[in-house]
C-alpha cells in the first residue's frame, strides 16, 4: 500500500452520515432501494456512454454495489470500490448471492485507489465527490484522466450547486421542507448534514474542476441541484 505524506487528505475519515455503523449501512440499503430506481439509472447512463460487453469499467463511491450489479451484465469487468469498508463488505454479499463473477471490490476511494492493470473505458461515479474538499476534488479528478484510455469516458453525477440562487437561505431550506413532505424527516435530517458538513461546491468550479484535469465536457445535465456531467478524455 502507498504512503502517502502527512499532509495528504484522509480519504477514509467519516464525514456526514455515519456508513462505518453496520446498521447505517443497512438502512441506507433499505432507503435506496426505496428511493432509486437502478434500472432508470442504468438506462441514463448507457444512452450517453453505450457501455459495451467489451468495456472495463470502474465506479468509484459504489456504496451497497447496485448500480455496479447492474453494469456487471453489460460489460467485460466492474471494478468498484468505496471508502466504507462496511459498504463494501455488504456489496461482496450482494454480488456473491446474485453468483456474479466479473465484480472486483476494493476499499478505496478517489485518493487512494491505485490502478495497476489496463486504463478504463469507462469511469462512473455518483454522489461520491462531495465528500472532498475542492483542491481535493481536483486531485481526484486528474487521478480519473491517468486512468482512463484515449477517448474514454467519465460520468459524474453529484449534488452541484447553482451559482445564479440570490438567496440561499431560501433556497437551502425549500430543499429540506420539500425533501421531509416527500422523504421524510430522516432524508431531510441527512440532506441539512450534507449541506452543513460536507463538500458539494457551485455549478462554475465543477466544471472549471473537470476543465483542468483535462476532460472535454460533452454534455451537461441538472435537475434542482443535481447534476449530471458526461466527459471524454
Amino acid at each position: 500500500m502507498n504512503q502517502y505524506p502527512q499532509w495528504y487528505y484522509d480519504e477514509f475519515k467519516q464525514v456526514g452520515v455515519d456508513y462505518t455503523d453496520l446498521e447505517e449501512v443497512r438502512a441506507y440499503d433499505l432507503c435506496m432501494q426505496k428511493l432509486r430506481d437502478i434500472e432508470s439509472e442504468f438506462n441514463s447512463i448507457q444512452g450517453l456512454i453505450n457501455i459495451k460487453d467489451t468495456d472495463l469499467l470502474l465506479e468509484i463511491g459504489t456504496g451497497t454495489g447496485e448500480l455496479a450489479l447492474k453494469f456487471s451484465a453489460h460489460c467485460r469487468k466492474v471494478v468498484a470500490i468505496d471508502v466504507s469498508k462496511k459498504m463494501i463488505n455488504f456489496a461482496k454479499m450482494k454480488a456473491e448471492g446474485q453468483k456474479k463473477t466479473n465484480i472486483e471490490f476494493y476499499n478505496a476511494g478517489f485518493l487512494t485507489y491505485e490502478n495497476y492493470d489496463e486504463p478504463y473505458d469507462v469511469i462512473v461515479t455518483q454522489l461520491a465527490l462531495h465528500h472532498l474538499p475542492d483542491y481535493w476534488k481536483m486531485i481526484a479528478l486528474r487521478r480519473i484522466y491517468g486512468m482512463l484510455k484515449e477517448g474514454g469516458k467519465f460520468y459524474l453525477r453529484d449534488v452541484v450547486f447553482p451559482s445564479l440562487i440570490l438567496d440561499y437561505d431560501s433556497y437551502f431550506n425549500k430543499i429540506v421542507n420539500d425533501l421531509r413532505k416527500s422523504a421524510g424527516d430522516k432524508l431531510a435530517e441527512e440532506t441539512e448534514i450534507h449541506i452543513r458538513e460536507e463538500f458539494s461546491t457551485l455549478d462554475w468550479i465543477m466544471e472549471g474542476l473537470l476543465k483542468n484535469a483535462g476532460f472535454c465536457i460533452e454534455s451537461v445535465k441538472c435537475d434542482g441541484f443535481i447534476a449530471g456531467y458526461l466527459c471524454k478524455k
